[in-house]
């Protein structure tokens, strides 16, 4: 059985101001690097195998973090970036629902509201097939993926045996830096996922996923 261990990357500006960012390119705010510090700081006794994150910056920087602290390398992979929400980048909530209320009500239901960049279903795809690809190359191995809302919640989804648009219905985004766990298993994702020490990071950590449930849905990011 093989253990990926799930993070969103740490917070950027954006993600404060809760605008779209795709495929933007943004930094981590200060608070972003503090978060990603201490998700290593939460590693820091569990051994991992690999470090694997999304090219664009915000992923790669909260990866690097807990890469240095376990001497291991970031392996980059572009088809681990958010979905791309095409002319919806950068904008707020309220700029999305004033602009295209028609996508906006969409989305609010769980599907995808621009008409442009990539559908959730396309995203999903290229995601799943990294995934698959990263368990295959570390068979029996615990490995960690830094990576955005978006994702995330496609893989969870893909192991409760849902498609990405029903599970954004029952779930909220992942929050900042959060850690999360799927393990894999003759090829199919599974969350029952006994993780012995994990399991206490991952519980700690369920504290963050509560008070996101309240909150209003969040911009991909």
């Amino acid at each position: 059985m093989t253990t990926l261990l799930l993070a969103r990357h740490g917070e950027t500006d954006w993600n404060r101001a809760r605008r779209w960012q795709g495929h933007a390119d943004r930094p981590l705010t200060e608070r972003g690097r503090a978060q990603a510090q201490e998700l290593a700081e939460r590693l820091g006794d569990v051994a991992l195998d690999a470090v694997y994150s999304s090219d664009l910056r915000r992923a790669r920087e909260t990866a690097e973090a807990v890469g240095r602290a376990q001497e291991l390398g970031v392996v980059q992979l572009p088809e681990l970036r958010e979905v791309d929400v095409g002319s919806w980048e950068g904008l707020t909530r309220a700029e999305a629902e004033t602009r295209f209320p028609d996508g906006f009500r969409r989305w609010l239901a769980g599907g995808t509201g621009w008409d442009d960049g990539e559908s959730y279903g396309e995203m999903s795809a290229r995601v799943l097939d990294a995934v698959d690809g990263i368990a295959r190359g570390h068979e029996g191995g615990r490995v960690l993926i830094v990576s955005h809302g978006g994702p995330i919640r496609a893989i969870h989804g893909a192991a409760l045996g849902m498609d990405v648009e029903a599970y954004r219905r029952v779930r909220p985004v992942e929050p900042n830096a959060r850690l999360s766990a799927v393990c894999v298993k003759a090829g199919r994702l599974s969350e029952l996922c006994p993780a012995g020490r994990i399991d206490e990071l991952l519980a700690r950590d369920q504290e963050e996923r509560r008070k996101a449930a309240f909150q209003p849905p969040s911009p991909a990011g």
